[in-house]
């Protein structure tokens, strides 16, 4: 049983860590632009099954290797941003189709595509794995039972609350792409805006170091 002190530590610091948008937030918005509401709540639970990997391999061990080696962590980092760019070129490449987008239309954003992106974007999220990796372990007592189960505890409590604030965060942007919706040329322009914000992200990922 995880002590009262270190659980209530731990929703402290989560809070603080979710509340600073990172590559899940970001990317959520940016899949709200570019394809409205329903797609933007796929890529968050896409994204939080991916993050639940990275919880479940930092429980096991994995978490630590990747906190101790620089080249694992660059490795998991530079395939996220190369992964975002490419989404983001390909949104902004898209924009002109969006009003399709908007009456379920266009080929290739299917709801199961939708989901297997945002769940890759979750995989290689640096600061999920530095924050599993480095944070989560001090908030766990040895004492008070296994640590991977530990670990797990506390990760499923961070996970519920980022899936409680991306969705707000996706939620919001779709609200605002559907009043930009009613304009053509305001729709385009958002769509664009949406894939240029995926491309920034996989640059400033890439760009940003191990605090990430």
């Amino acid at each position: 049983m995880i002590p009262t002190g270190h659980l209530l530590a731990f929703l402290a610091a989560s809070l603080v860590i979710i509340l600073i948008p990172g590559p899940g937030v970001l990317f959520t918005i940016g899949r709200a632009l570019a394809l409205g509401r329903r797609a933007a709540l796929i890529s968050v639970l896409g994204h939080a099954a991916g993050v639940y990997v990275t919880l479940v391999l930092v429980a096991v061990g994995l978490g630590t290797l990747l906190a101790a080696s620089a080249l694992a962590l660059t490795v998991v980092k530079f395939a996220g941003a190369l992964y975002l760019v490419y989404l983001g070129v390909q949104a902004f490449r898209a924009r002109k189709s969006l009003r399709e987008a908007l009456d379920g239309r266009v080929d290739g954003a299917t709801d199961v595509r939708v989901f297997r992106q945002g769940l890759l974007v979750g995989l290689t999220n640096p600061k999920s794995i530095v924050f599993f990796a480095a944070v989560l372990p001090n908030f766990a007592d040895p004492d008070a039972g296994s640590l991977p189960l530990q670990f797990l505890i506390l990760g499923t409590i961070f996970l519920a609350i980022a899936l409680v604030s991306d969705s707000t965060w996706g939620l919001a942007a779709a609200f605002a792409r559907d009043w930009f919706a009613k304009s053509p040329k305001r729709l385009e322009a958002v769509g664009g805006a949406g894939g240029m914000l995926i491309v920034g992200l996989g640059a400033s990922v890439a760009l940003t170091g191990r605090a990430d």
